[in-house]
Formats: C-alpha cells, sequence, structure tokens
C-alpha cells in the first residue's frame, strides 16, 4: 500500500512539497450526475425555474469553483489553471455534468475538477430545490487524469525557446526587411 503524502512522519497534516518536480501539462475530467423528475427537466428546458437559467449559472459556477479549490480544500496546491470547461448532457433520469480542467504545473488538477463538476451539481440543485424535493446527486467520480510526457522546468518559460540556427535565419530575414524600408524611404 502506498504511503499518504498528506500525513507527515508524526502524523500530522502537511501539505505536499512539489517544488523540485518539473512542470509538465496536466489535464483531469471529473462527472457525477444529478437525478430529477421530468416535470423539472421541463421546467428547466423551457427556461421557468424561478432562479433563471439553471444549466448556464452551473456552468458558471463549476468553473468559479474549480478556480478556489485551493481555498476549499486546506492542504491543495493553488495552480494556475489554463481552461476549465463544464458540460451538462441531460437524459430521461436527470443530468450528467462533465469538468476538464488543464494547467502546466508541479501537480495534478483532479481536485479541481472534481469541485468544479460538485459545485455545478449543487447549484443544480440549489436552483431546483423549490420544484423538485426527490432530487440526488450521485455518482461523482475522476473519470481522466493525463500528464504529458514533456516536462518544462519551474525556470523556464512557457513558451520554447527557438535553437541557435532558428534565430539566425530569423535575424537575416529581420535585417533584409529592414535594409529594404531605408531604401525605400530613400
Amino acid at each position: 500500500m502506498k504511503k499518504l503524502t498528506h500525513i507527515s512522519s508524526d502524523g500530522r497534516a502537511q501539505m505536499v512539497d512539489v517544488s523540485a518536480k518539473l512542470m509538465s501539462k496536466r489535464k483531469a475530467v471529473a462527472a457525477g450526475k444529478i437525478r430529477v423528475q421530468r416535470q423539472t427537466l421541463d421546467l428547466i428546458s423551457k427556461d421557468q425555474i424561478a432562479k433563471g437559467n439553471v444549466f448556464a449559472t452551473a456552468r458558471i459556477a463549476g468553473i468559479q469553483a474549480a478556480k478556489q479549490t485551493a481555498q476549499l480544500i486546506p492542504l491543495c496546491h493553488t495552480l494556475p489553471l489554463g481552461e476549465v470547461k463544464i458540460d451538462i448532457v441531460t437524459s430521461n433520469q436527470g443530468a450528467e455534468v462533465k469538468c476538464a480542467a488543464q494547467t502546466v504545473a508541479q501537480t495534478g488538477v483532479e481536485m479541481e475538477a472534481l469541485v468544479g463538476v460538485t459545485v455545478a451539481l449543487l447549484t443544480i440543485y440549489d436552483m431546483c430545490k423549490a420544484v423538485d424535493k426527490k432530487m440526488q446527486i450521485y455518482d461523482v467520480r475522476l473519470i481522466e487524469k493525463t500528464k504529458s510526457a514533456v516536462a518544462v522546468s519551474p525556470c523556464e518559460t512557457h513558451r520554447p525557446r527557438a535553437k541557435a540556427s532558428q534565430r539566425r535565419v530569423a535575424n537575416r530575414a529581420t535585417a533584409r526587411t529592414n535594409d529594404s524600408r531605408i531604401k525605400r524611404k530613400l
């Protein structure tokens, strides 16, 4: 069994030190479901829920929540999220929400994806609770977690540097362009 990384050798909670890890592109996708009555789905589709557009609000709430994960989960690292996407698909039983989060960082974004999907589901619940007392949120899970094979050190910028030969070609082209502009002006 693997060692719990958030527990120190003396048993205290700790934030994992990721400072020695290389930066890499990371993505996580989480999903969850909400069971609602058919009449509730009809009200949502006709935009007749008193609090407003349910799915649009749930998308925004999920994105905002993913961005706040480090403030909600005490030992999570603050991550610069490059993208958070919330997709909502309905069925006869309710809706499935998926949250995809991406970053270039030293640690993964699975908690951000899980928080995003959970808060989007809770928002649907909150907006519909006046008309549906039987809603159920269930099956919240991580369905994908990837890390790119190409890593960059924390000190490097995210843009790849041009090779020396590429810089020489670019400099010659710029010099020719500048020379031709000067000749035209004369």
